[in-house]
């Protein structure tokens, strides 16, 4: 697996650097925001960590910028204790975050659940429901034959979804999935994803595939047939 890291801080890009080769990880560093752009079209790496205080092109833009042309997983580093930069963070594309400082075992450990999200290790490959078709192993969705362009984390939930048809999932079941058990993600976490997911859906026709059922969870719509 090939990762980018791209911080503008030498000691910890090298940190990182360090940390994911030793989890058997293939490194490609990058120092700013143009940068990464470059090795991202060029490297095409499986999974970016980026920081989100970048000088002059910031992590937002770089992932907003990538969004346009690639749903490569992106995980990203935040020196900053706000949740209004996170949730900016995941509605314009990223995975995750791992605020700074971290432990390189939680680095990895987000690395790899991220990785399973986007495919590698999931559940069935392919599943149907009416109009909606999600295949993990291609990270492909499409509605009604229209492909949607969703994160690995929105594919997760649509999958965990799809594989409980009829089936109310709660949010605590929903963050498990996503996340892991004891994983200290927040609700409103949660909710960017599935405001997202749901946007993305909305778009090609499928704005009531997903059910809020108060006070309980969300469950797929029933599909005649």
């Amino acid at each position: 697996m090939k990762i980018l890291v791209v911080d503008d801080d030498p000691r910890l890009r090298e940190l990182v650097a360090v940390t994911l080769q030793r989890a058997e990880f293939q490194v490609i560093t990058a120092r700013d925001g143009q940068m990464a752009l470059t090795y991202a079209a060029r490297e095409a790496p499986d999974l970016i960590v980026l920081d989100v205080g970048l000088p002059e092109l910031d992590g937002l833009e770089v992932c907003h910028r990538i969004r346009a042309r690639s749903q490569v997983p992106i995980l990203f580093l935040t020196a900053r204790d706000d949740e209004i930069d996170r949730v900016l963070g995941f509605e314009l594309g990223g995975d995750d975050y791992v605020t700074k400082p971290f432990s390189p075992r939680e680095l990895v450990a987000r690395i790899n659940a991220i990785l399973k999200r986007a495919g590698r290790g999931a559940g069935a490959d392919l599943l149907r429901h009416g109009p909606l078709e999600l295949d993990m192993s291609a990270h492909a969705c499409c509605w009604s034959g229209v492909p949607l362009d969703l994160t690995a984390t929105e594919m997760t939930i649509l999958r965990h979804l799809m594989e409980n048809p009829g089936k109310v999932l709660s949010r605590r079941d929903l963050l498990g999935e996503v996340y892991g058990a004891g994983a200290q993600n927040s609700d409103r976490t949660l909710d960017s994803h599935l405001r997202n997911l749901r946007r993305k859906l909305a778009e090609k026709g499928g704005e009531a595939a997903i059910e809020t059922v108060h006070g309980v969870g969300l469950r797929m719509a029933q599909w005649p047939g």
